[in-house]
């Protein structure tokens, strides 16, 4: 981690897996930052909501009792993921591909929902940073650009951490959400075509024979 990363803080007050517990908000920022590869601000606003979610839902999930709808790929699931304990591997981390800075939060226990959706300001890129974005990306930064970029970026993480809560998300109750199925263990079922075990529940059945997604999609295309 590099020393500008170190000096990222939060003034949030539930970084900690027990939000009634607080811990030492900048250990466990370096411990997200480790966790994801990088300071920036998509992890800062995960982080700024996943404090609403441990607050309003409850705390780190041990197991599957809290699901987290996430409706982005983006850098802020992986501290979602870090510090509410909702998971891909444990079924309880579903992806909606909207392409929104928006995140949905279940208690399977009575129901109660929550959608945190960062308001468009909080993500908003101001002309030197986004012009620097183009350069990196492309290849074309210089060393000093780059450099610049990564301070812009720290800048913007740390404004957001300090934020005010309303002024980065509007958080919506919702009512009647249809709570996703909790994760299943299944049996496998060897594909016929290549022979690799396949969850029964994916495979599929082509004149008599049983077939994994892929080779099913290659042989109808022939």
């Amino acid at each position: 981690m590099t020393t500008a990363q170190s000096t990222i803080t939060c003034s949030c007050s539930t970084l900690g897996l027990d939000p009634a517990e607080p811990v030492a908000a900048e250990g466990t920022i370096e411990e997200i930052v480790r966790f994801h590869g990088h300071m920036c601000p998509g992890l800062a606003i995960g982080i700024r909501a996943a404090e609403v979610a441990l607050r309003e839902i409850g705390p780190h999930s041990a197991d599957e009792e809290v699901v987290a709808v996430v409706e982005t790929n983006m850098c802020a699931v992986d501290a979602i993921q870090y510090l509410t304990g909702c998971t891909f591997g444990k079924g309880n981390l579903v992806h909606v591909d909207h392409g929104k800075n928006a995140y949905t939060f279940i208690r399977r226990s009575d129901g109660r929902a929550i959608r945190i959706a960062a308001r468009p300001e909080a993500m908003s890129w101001d002309p030197e940073r986004k012009e620097l974005l183009g350069r990196v990306k492309a290849g074309d930064a210089t060393d000093e650009e780059r450099a610049r970029f990564k301070e812009l970026q720290l800048t913007r993480s740390q404004e957001i951490l300090d934020a005010a809560e309303d002024d980065l998300h509007a958080v919506e109750e919702l009512e009647g959400m249809q709570i996703p199925a909790p994760a299943e263990i299944r049996a496998s079922v060897v594909c016929a075509e290549c022979g690799e075990a396949t969850m029964e529940t994916r495979i599929r059945e082509l004149r008599g024979r049983k077939l994994c997604p892929s080779c099913f999609e290659a042989a109808i295309a022939t």
